[in-house]
């Protein structure tokens, strides 16, 4: 059963509510970060990027970014603009884009639920990913960003969240690229208590987005213990920073393909190629996929409906049945030769939010081939993590984004 507990986060000043929080680290690079901080010194990039505030040719792996990440933490403590709250709370977080919402609880799990597989994964992670985060959490002391998790959805939690909107005023309202932020603050211990003692029920949360982010954390708490071998299991380096969202609140979106050419095909022999595994139709019109194993396609300014044909469906397998694995074992790979999508400088991966336009624009410019998707759903995620299975790369694209530098938890 899982294990999520109050903490007392760090967190904006009021007056800073809007001016700290940031999109995380990793949706953009070092460039657009510069550009997205200017004429702001609070933006929590400052932390999460520190390389913004050093010389443009440095390391992002060098110390000293590290060190500067620590700093710039510190300096939001110590001139108050974070303020730290003095008992353990929850924290309602809710999100509104595009007249979609989705409410989360932010509070702290365990690193022993991600050891034990109660916290379930559906992701491999990349070493190298995970030690900048593990040196930055260990330097700065803290988890800067959430962890994105979601579990089945329990009445009773979802009562006391709606009861505690309804008679209660927010703390933070605020909008950050187009989407509403709005939090509000769980500061009575009964309550606190009961949430906790309602999630010792969850029998699984899962991990919807952030793998290289708690895995970095389970290895920073991992190696507290090694430094403080009397540890008790209380310790805050014992648990880490995550938004718990039921599974009803969720949408994942599409994560489309653009390929770069028809691996030595024209056209008509491409199709005709393809004819053997999918249906095969033209659109007069941008095709976006409505159900499961449909795909739309745009090659030479023209849109085609590709649908799956039943015999290379396995629909006993959770993998095997994501069009996201259709597409690649009887598409991508027997016919464009496209083995490794995920280290292939011939596929690009473009999120839902970017819209079929921008699919066309790639088709149009430096790809040949576009391939929109329909989104993989939260039950076929955590279908495969229940089975302890991995996803295929690039299979799902989380919008909104939780921003970091709303809460941080300490390790100490």
């Amino acid at each position: 059963m899982a294990v999520f507990r109050g903490f007392k986060a760090f967190r904006p000043s009021q007056d800073k509510q809007s001016l700290i929080p940031a999109l995380p680290y990793d949706v953009m690079n070092s460039d657009e970060a510069r550009e997205m901080v200017k004429g702001n010194p609070y933006s929590f990039l400052h932390v999460d990027k520190a390389e913004i505030d050093l010389p443009v040719d440095t390391n992002l792996y060098a110390d000293c970014v590290y060190e500067k990440a620590k700093e710039n933490l510190d300096n939001l403590k110590n001139t108050g603009a974070l303020v730290q709250d003095s008992k353990p709370c929850f924290y309602i977080y809710r999100q509104i884009m595009n007249a979609r919402v989705q409410t989360g609880i932010v509070g702290c799990a365990s690193i022993d639920d991600y050891l034990n597989d109660v916290i379930k994964k559906h992701e491999h992670t990349l070493a190298k990913k995970e030690l900048d985060r593990i040196r930055h959490v260990d330097t700065c002391n803290a988890n800067t960003g959430p962890i994105f998790l979601t579990y089945r959805k329990n009445d009773s939690i979802s009562d006391i969240v709606n009861n505690w909107i309804d008679s209660h005023d927010c703390t933070y309202d605020f909008v950050a690229d187009g989407v509403s932020q709005t939090v509000w603050i769980v500061d009575d211990e009964s309550i606190v208590n009961r949430i906790s003692s309602l999630f010792a029920t969850v029998p699984a949360m899962y991990i919807a987005d952030g793998h290289h982010r708690c895995a970095s954390a389970v290895k920073v708490g991992q190696k507290r213990r090694e430094e403080y071998p009397a540890f008790t299991g209380e310790e805050e380096f014992n648990f880490f920073l995550a938004v718990a969202f039921a599974d009803e609140d969720l949408e994942i979106m599409d994560y489309n393909r653009v390929v770069k050419d028809l691996n030595g095909y024209d056209k008509e022999a491409f199709i005709s190629r393809i004819e053997n595994e999918f249906a095969v139709t033209k659109r007069d019109a941008q095709f976006k996929p409505d159900r499961k194993h449909t795909f739309g396609m745009f090659l030479d300014g023209q849109w085609y409906c590709l649908e799956a044909k039943k015999d290379i469906i396995d629909e006993s397998n959770p993998v095997e049945r994501l069009d996201v694995s259709i597409l690649q074992n009887y598409l991508l790979a027997p016919v464009l030769n496209i083995i490794d999508p995920k280290n292939d400088d011939r596929i690009d991966f473009i999120g839902g939010i970017r819209g079929l336009d921008e699919l066309e624009r790639r088709a149009n410019t430096d790809m040949q081939l576009a391939f929109a998707m329909y989104p993989t759903t939260v039950d076929d995620l955590m279908a495969i993590a229940d089975e302890g299975l991995i996803m295929p790369p690039k299979s799902t694209w989380f919008e909104p984004k939780l921003l970091s530098g709303l809460f941080i938890h300490s390790l100490d």
